[in-house]
């Protein structure tokens, strides 16, 4: 249940001049990217902006996203939530609406005990029992880590495939992939930290540079798996300004800026989230060039 591959894009929004969703833009992006290295979608993650996203605009998004991808790659929709209630009903009824697995970030704000955390995760999974879980653990966001006692713990659930682990911390990655079954999916949630988790046992990446290097991460990846280190090392040391430039400033500003660069209409952030500095824009393009990637 719920294989999504090695490289799974964390999508952007795109948006309209006037701050409404854009939709068409959405379609051919996913679509660009399925073609491009990309094995899943993300869809209303962090990148994507779901913070300041109405589920009626989600909805939308998974919907438009399923149709334009539909037999080249597999949608996650982003459905998580500080309320437990609101993120059964989310992810109901993008199950309904025919994605193929949920990515269920730790509650933020409100900072529930491990034990919460357990049943809180329990409680979508078991409301969901056909739908793929990706767990998400980004403590820099939500205030609070997710453990890896409770991760081996939901880890027995049938449905929870996995996780997507965005400490920062290998030593956690590598504690989780030590108590966990082989089958139970750990994935980078830092581009830049991809392969040195896969060194530990992880299986792919969550990635933000995917929107410009999907296939050189698939490259990185599949050399890696076949023992071709030196290979992974070279790609991964090629690449490694770029994921660091992509987070000179809150993601998803400076890949926002990166697309447009491309000539994408992504529009902009929105509020609380603005425009990347000149600064940040100059070092992102020079980064980019050394790349051939605009």
């Amino acid at each position: 249940m719920g294989d999504f591959g090695t490289v799974v894009t964390a999508m952007i929004t795109p948006f309209k001049t006037d701050g409404s969703v854009n939709y068409d833009v959405a379609a051919k992006l996913a679509a660009h990217l399925c073609d491009n290295g990309t094995d899943s979608l993300v869809v209303c993650g962090t990148t994507g902006e779901s913070p300041t996203l109405s589920w009626d605009e989600e909805y939308q998004l998974f919907t438009e996203i399923l149709q334009a991808v539909a037999g080249k790659a597999k949608v996650i929709a982003g459905c998580g939530s500080n309320s437990t209630k609101e993120a059964i009903a989310a992810t109901q009824k993008a199950a309904r609406i025919g994605v193929h697995g949920s990515l269920q970030v730790v509650p933020y704000y409100n900072k529930p005990p491990q034990e919460g955390l357990y049943h809180h995760f329990q409680s979508i999974a078991k409301a969901c029992p056909d739908l793929p879980m990706l767990l998400y653990n980004v403590p820099g966001r939500t205030g609070q880590n997710l453990s890896p006692e409770t991760v081996v713990r939901l880890a027995e659930i049938d449905n929870i495939v996995g996780i997507k682990e965005a400490s920062g911390n290998i030593d956690q990655s590598s504690e989780i992939r030590r108590l966990t079954p082989k089958e139970f999916q750990i994935y980078a949630g830092d581009d830049s930290l991809t392969l040195p988790l896969l060194a530990v046992g992880a299986k792919g990446v969550v990635s933000v540079a995917s929107h410009l290097v999907g296939n050189q991460l698939q490259q990185m990846i599949q050399a890696f798996n076949m023992g071709k280190i030196q290979i992974a090392t070279d790609i991964h040391l090629s690449l490694f300004p770029l994921f660091k430039a992509l987070f000179l400033n809150t993601n998803p500003i400076p890949v926002k800026q990166a697309l447009k660069l491309q000539g994408w209409e992504v529009g902009s952030t929105r509020l609380p989230l603005w425009e990347a500095e000149p600064e940040i824009c100059q070092k992102l393009e020079v980064v980019m060039e050394k790349l051939s990637l605009i």
